[in-house]
């Protein structure tokens, strides 16, 4: 299989196939193609697609490796399952061996055949244990082998193992009548899982050895510094000279040269005296190294140049280019081919130069690259696009970033902004405009909005996006970037794969003079969505009630809407922090509980049926009762639940999975069934879509009214509480005193990045196949006892730790619940499974 493209491998396959990308100095297609040789498989069908002449000159037929090679071409992309089906005519005869031509690997393909026959699968599914399986399919067998699920690309909320489809398959020639021709079909996506349906025999076989998928920069250099370690079986070119030290044919290297392996000096290459190459350096054939020159886990390819006092850090330099005089290159940056890297320039970390660029003598090139700095996995975390105001989210990254976005849509199509009321979100938001409209794309400003409003807006007009600029909540210094999609969504994983691609590889859309984007103001969206929002949701009652509310917007957007929404509501409103402050900052915790504390105050001095408080930007609430009492997130959605649930016996509804058993509870007294879903707004989103969900909640002040929109909606929530309270005559303390008490705890426990997977594994390992507990994987894992206690394990999607829910009969059973379940969180990881098992 050698038809990958390799984007996140830009710019280093810019102008070259993956598979032909260079790991110490040979193209991993040719250590795969020397590691078939090796057991006994010299009939090989390559498949390709991109850059496809390139592979096909390279290798040719085959013959210096022994070997007899053959392709198969692709006009278009036709998937892992589409390419192979259109090389049947080579393969319709005889089992076969599926294998990535861009994925470094010793895996004993011999003991995986055998595997395969004595199980008499149809097809074998190589598999491997990994550190961080969210790039990669991961695959569920039972303990003989064989397979029940695939789950490809999960987020950390499905991750229940560490093992993973390498991509590795044996198959008989009976499956490709499986996979329809000429069509873009995947294996794991599309066909495993029908022949795991139709009770087909496919197994897994858990493979000892190497593996690792050369798919990122990262990737790419780690397998350089593993063949260098030795820790995979090939071969390294050029003789060793020295314990860990490669030296090429005819490679000059003078001997007042520094070497401290394990390193590779490619053939014909040429070391000055007075040049440091450290550990994991890799220099390919004729690169020149000036005296001076230091090198430590720099990659540098064919016919490069390094000159006097440059100094390498943890980069890779592409094909033909100059480094030139006391230049420096930082960690994790990536110089394309036919650069030149002119005199004391320096490229700071993570910058990529794509080929054919010149960097001028002196010049500083940083371009803000901060995320993996950060230890962030990728661009978007839970809340958008997040960062330190002018430090971390600048001009230049937002004008990056939305010209990212206007790439992945069409010309001439219409985005909405919006952003709150903060002097940061309004010097940034020009620049979003700028962008956009510089991408041909129109724009429809709604200024200062509640979130709510630019969901709505984007839902019910012409836009094919939006995007909207907030404060953090508690940190008024960061700021979040929210992309929308066509229906006021956040951005799907998928979609923002896509703009995480486009914003990486920094190919962005400019439009021609003539059809730069169109920048408009609408003016009347705030009473289109409160006549529409009172239009959908049930406001019977609220004449006769003659209810009294204390509202507290924060400062924030839902300023600007709740006079026009209060006024057609007809209810009596002391309104507190009503005005539109930019410098207001949101509040920290100790600045929130004094200013709950005073609206409960006014609530209990005034007499009101209850108060609210509503976030920044309009899209969560919090809620105190006619006493001014505090009711906590966790309580507000029982509470909001049990008032909801009075007028819809028969009904849905859904929470989140981390939600008390109360929740249960108070739906079985209703006639009511109960979903439990994944934690995110999306999740929610989804559901009230796609069923006929009454009430949906995330157990943080968010709430979604599915009757006007699925979306998370502070402005709709508050409408139906009031309409709620009005109907029922009963106070919300009243309520709040009914439903059961509350046994749940919370915590979180430190875990690297590389040990997710094998947690979430342990986790799943550790329950007692005896005790009559049920997994749910959801979300995470979530282990349900028979008496009724429960415990959630749920890695963090963008930090390193791991949280840990825990409900039981009392708060200490609660509590030794959590510490046991920490525990084995906390543990160090095991050995991985022994070959052959699964």
């Amino acid at each position: 299989m050698a038809g990958g493209e390799g984007t996140r491998l830009r710019p280093l396959t810019a102008n070259l196939p993956k598979p032909l990308l260079p790991v110490v100095n040979r193209p991993i297609m040719e250590h795969v193609l020397r590691l078939l040789k090796r057991h006994g498989f010299d009939e090989t069908v390559v498949t390709v697609q991109f850059l496809a002449a390139m592979i096909r000159n390279y290798f040719g037929s085959g013959d210096e490796l022994g070997m007899h090679l053959s392709y198969a071409t692709e006009t278009t992309p036709l998937g892992t399952a589409g390419s192979v089906k259109n090389a049947e005519d080579a393969l319709r005869h005889e089992r076969f061996l599926v294998i990535s031509g861009d994925a470094l690997t010793d895996i004993d393909l011999t003991a995986l055949v055998a595997y395969h026959r004595a199980r008499g699968a149809l097809v074998t599914v190589a598999l491997r244990s990994v550190p961080d399986p969210l790039e990669f399919g991961i695959v569920i067998a039972g303990e003989d082998g064989r397979i029940s699920r695939f789950l490809e690309k999960p987020t950390w909320g499905q991750v229940f193992s560490d093992t993973v489809n390498t991509g590795i398959y044996v198959m008989e020639p009976e499956v490709l009548a499986h996979v329809p021709a000429g069509e873009a079909v995947d294996w794991s996506g599309d066909v495993f899982p029908r022949l795991v349906a139709a009770g087909a025999p496919v197994y897994g076989y858990v493979a000892g050895g190497y593996w690792e998928d050369v798919g990122t920069i990262t990737s790419f250099q780690r397998a350089q510094a593993d063949v260098l370690n030795r820790q995979v079986d090939v071969e390294i070119g050029g003789f060793e000279v020295s314990p860990g030290v490669w030296i090429g044919e005819d490679a000059d290297v003078h001997p007042d040269a520094i070497l401290k392996g394990p390193l590779v000096v490619g053939d014909y290459s040429k070391v000055e005296a007075g040049a440091e190459l450290r550990e994991f350096t890799v220099l390919g054939s004729n690169v020149v190294v000036k005296r001076g020159a230091f090198l430590h886990r720099a990659v540098v390819q064919d016919n490069a140049l390094i000159g006097p006092r440059a100094n390498l850090r943890g980069c890779v330099i592409g094909k033909s280019t100059d480094v030139l005089r006391a230049a420096r290159i930082e960690e994790g940056a990536v110089i394309g081919d036919e650069c030149v890297i002119q005199e004391e320039a320096f490229v700071s970390h993570d910058v990529k130069v794509y080929p054919f660029k010149t960097i001028e003598a002196g010049a500083v090139v940083n371009t803000s690259v901060i995320w993996e700095s950060r230890g962030q996995r990728s661009l978007f975390g839970p809340r958008g696009v997040s960062g330190l105001v002018n430090a971390e989210i600048t001009p230049e990254l937002v004008v990056r970033l939305a010209s990212a976005y206007a790439t992945t849509l069409k010309k001439g199509t219409t985005v909405t902004t919006a952003r709150d009321g903060s002097r940061a979100a309004r010097a940034l938001k020009r620049a979003v405009i700028s962008a956009l409209t510089a991408g041909a794309i129109n724009v429809r400003d709604l200024e200062v909005a509640p979130l709510p409003v630019a969901r709505f807006d984007v839902r019910t007009s012409d836009a094919a996006g939006g995007i909207m600029l907030r404060s953090k909540p508690g940190d008024a210094e960061r700021i979040d970037i929210v992309f929308l999609d066509a229906d006021g969504h956040d951005l799907s994983p998928a979609a923002q794969r896509k703009l995480d691609r486009v914003f990486t590889r920094q190919e962005f859309r400019r439009a021609f003079p003539g059809e730069i984007g169109d920048l408009r103001f609408p003016a009347r969206t705030a009473d289109v969505y409160t006549q529409d929002l009172l239009d959908r949701v049930d406001t019977s009652g609220l004449a006769e009630a003659d209810l009294k509310v204390v509202v507290d917007p924060s400062g924030g957007a839902a300023s600007l809407l709740l006079p026009t929404l209060l006024g057609r509501l007809g209810v009596d409103v002391l309104t507190v922090n009503g005005r539109l402050d930019e410098t207001y900052p949101e509040p920290g915790a100790a600045q929130e509980r004094r200013a709950l504390d005073r609206l409960g105050a006014l609530v209990a001095s005034s007499r009101a049926a209850f108060g609210v408080r509503f976030d920044h930007i309009g899209e969560r609430i919090t809620i105190v009762d006619e006493r001014g009492d505090l009711i906590s997130d966790e309580r507000a959605l029982l509470v909001m639940l049990d008032l909801v649930a009075a007028e819809n016996r028969g009904s849905t509804v859904a929470v989140p999975v981390a939600t008390t058993r109360v929740a249960d509870q108070v739906s079985r007294f209703h006639g009511l069934t109960l979903r439990r879903i994944p934690m995110s707004g999306a999740g929610l989103s989804k559901i009230v879509e796609n069923e006929r969900v009454v009430f949906a909640a995330d157990g943080r002040g968010g709430f979604v009214v599915p009757e006007f929109a699925p979306v998370i909606d502070g402005l709709a929530v508050f409408v139906r509480l009031v309409a709620l309270v009005a109907r029922t005559r009963l106070t919300l303390s009243a309520i709040d005193a009914r439903i059961p008490p509350v046994a749940m705890v919370r915590t979180s426990v430190p875990t690297p990045w590389a040990e997710k997977g094998m947690v979430m594994r342990r986790v799943v390992e550790s329950v007692d196949s005896g005790s009559g507990a049920r997994v749910d994987t959801t979300d995470g894992v979530r282990i349900v006892s028979l008496d009724g206690s429960w415990v959630l394990v749920l890695p963090d999607p963008s930090e390193a730790v791991t949280h840990l829910w825990a409900e039981a009969a009392d708060l200490d059973d609660a509590e030794a619940l959590i510490r046991r379940w920490s525990a084995v969180v906390a543990t160090a990881p095991p050995v991985d499974a022994p070959t052959g098992q699964a």
